[in-house]
């Protein structure tokens, strides 16, 4: 089962926390090639977070910020395999090797869904978007977030749902505190997000929603695959399709929000209606059972 395998000899939280840092030095290892664009002169300490990218060309802001996450893959490897001696399968799946046709399943499903949900709102509120097409500009954008945003969000995953849920269920010996602490973290860093300043703190409650769904995902299906393929369509949707000067991908998507900041059809409707049907989905396609035992059992 996910979390905690007889076979592994799983360390204390200490090591969880040097290990956090660890990967956090290779996250700062991945933004000195951002220093050379930076301004001379930093912005307010009450400006937006991304002001400092502000004179960077988009596609190459996009490129500088999604190499952070590159830059921790070999953290990733140096934690889990030389500091907890243990596989990497132990932060990915259960399964003996990553199941990619639930990857794929995850990525179309989800990526359909916000896809439609785009143009549902564009063809009510056309006035609230520009056309942005600019062939030459949308063909570099599509290489660097075809290439790189699976990383980002696989990063994302296999460190939060994976390394975390795995280090605070063995600590707390609780699936449900693994859950809610993931959960929680992932929420609450994304308040430096320019979401946050343009639509409120209230904001920070999708994200931290975002984190239950993905956390339940794979609790349920024991490995991050379904969550990993969910992460990617989001945000390459968000890059390729639809951007605004108040989200933090500020690409030359096709379509550019013009409208005020305020909260979508979609952003409304996914905590209570679309995340759940999506969970029912995979929990008839995969025949999840059990669900007290995986959500809310202790660990060992």
């Amino acid at each position: 089962m996910f979390l905690w395998d007889k076979s592994y000899n799983l360390k204390g939280f200490w090591y969880y926390i040097l290990g956090s840092f660890i990967l956090i030095f290779f996250s700062i290892i991945g933004q000195l090639p951002m220093i050379p664009f930076l301004p001379t002169e930093l912005p307010s300490p009450d400006a937006d977070p991304m002001d400092l990218f502000k004179g960077i060309e988009s596609n190459l802001r996009l490129f500088l910020l999604l190499l952070t996450f590159v830059a921790v893959v070999p953290g990733i490897w140096l934690v889990v395999k030389k500091l907890h001696d243990l596989p990497l399968m132990s932060v990915l799946s259960s399964r003996k090797k990553i199941d990619f046709e639930r990857v794929i399943y995850s990525f179309a499903l989800w990526g359909a869904t916000v896809v439609s949900f785009v143009l549902l709102e564009y063809f009510l509120s056309p006035e609230s978007y520009e056309f942005n097409f600019k062939v030459k500009e949308f063909l570099i954008l599509a290489i660097i977030a075809i290439l790189f945003v699976p990383i980002q969000t696989t990063v994302e995953e296999v460190v939060f749902r994976g390394y975390l849920m795995q280090g605070f269920g063995n600590w707390l010996n609780s699936r449900f505190m693994a859950l809610f602490l993931t959960s929680m973290v992932f929420g609450l860093l994304h308040l430096a997000n320019p979401e946050i300043t343009a639509l409120g703190y209230e904001f920070i409650f999708l994200y931290i929603t975002v984190g239950f769904v993905l956390g339940i995902m794979t609790l349920m299906d024991d490995g991050l695959e379904l969550a990993i393929g969910f992460h990617a369509a989001n945000n390459l949707v968000a890059a390729l399709l639809v951007t605004a000067d108040w989200t933090v991908f500020q690409t030359e998507s096709i379509l550019i929000d013009i409208s005020e900041p305020s909260l979508g059809i979609s952003d409304l409707l996914a905590p209570f209606v679309v995340y759940p049907i999506l969970i029912t989905i995979f929990s008839r396609k995969y025949a999840w059972s059990d669900w007290k035992k995986k959500l809310f059992s202790k660990v060992r």
